[in-house]
């Protein structure tokens, strides 16, 4: 018969055992110059415009579209087209293949049920499989000024639906989570 004692013990290095394996993705990279006051920031443009010789792609097209958004969203307003702007937002994506290992694990469980007792043991054996990965890169530059104020970036696991529309939201959101709203201090985000 297993005694309470052993089965507590099972159970919590289960826990730990489960917690050290769980990982949650790493959240935007970001960086702001201390120096910038972002209350005197009114608009942005987005820099790289298309033309006929550099055609944009539909994934670049619903970044810029979530950037736009993103940015309004936090009170900035694009300036109109031949102005020059507060704010010359910056982006690069890239998309890779890359190789992510699962390691060997255990599991370990236990029971009871009235004066019954009983544990399992399981195993998953380490494998490698080939992923996509996309990553994002916005930079905001000052334009009086021209140093850039702010950067952050994103990596991501783009899973079998690949770039579409919700993934590209999904990563700009996170991409622009610390970008400071407007007429925020430094080292203030919305």
């Amino acid at each position: 018969m297993i005694s309470r004692r052993l089965i507590s013990g099972l159970a919590l290095g289960a826990v730990v055992l489960l917690a050290g394996c769980a990982t949650a993705p790493q959240g935007p990279t970001s960086m702001i110059d201390p120096n910038a006051n972002f209350s005197e920031f009114e608009t942005f443009s987005l820099l790289h415009e298309p033309s006929a010789e550099n055609p944009m792609s539909m994934v670049e097209s619903m970044v810029r579209d979530a950037i736009t958004a993103g940015l309004e969203s936090k009170g900035y307003v694009q300036a109109p087209a031949g102005e020059t702007a507060d704010l010359l937002i910056d982006y690069d994506g890239e998309r890779q293949e890359t190789i992510k290992n699962r390691p060997f694990s255990v599991g370990i469980g236990v029971g009871s049920y009235g004066s019954h007792g009983g544990a399992s043991v399981g195993t998953r054996t380490s494998s490698v499989k080939n992923v996509t990965e996309g990553s994002l890169v916005v930079n905001a530059v000052d334009s009086a000024r021209g140093a850039e104020i702010w950067r952050s970036q994103v990596t991501r696991e783009l899973g079998n639906a690949g770039a579409n529309s919700a993934v590209v939201k999904n990563i700009v959101a996170e991409v622009l989570k610390d970008f400071p709203a407007r007429g925020t201090s430094p080292g203030a985000s919305s």
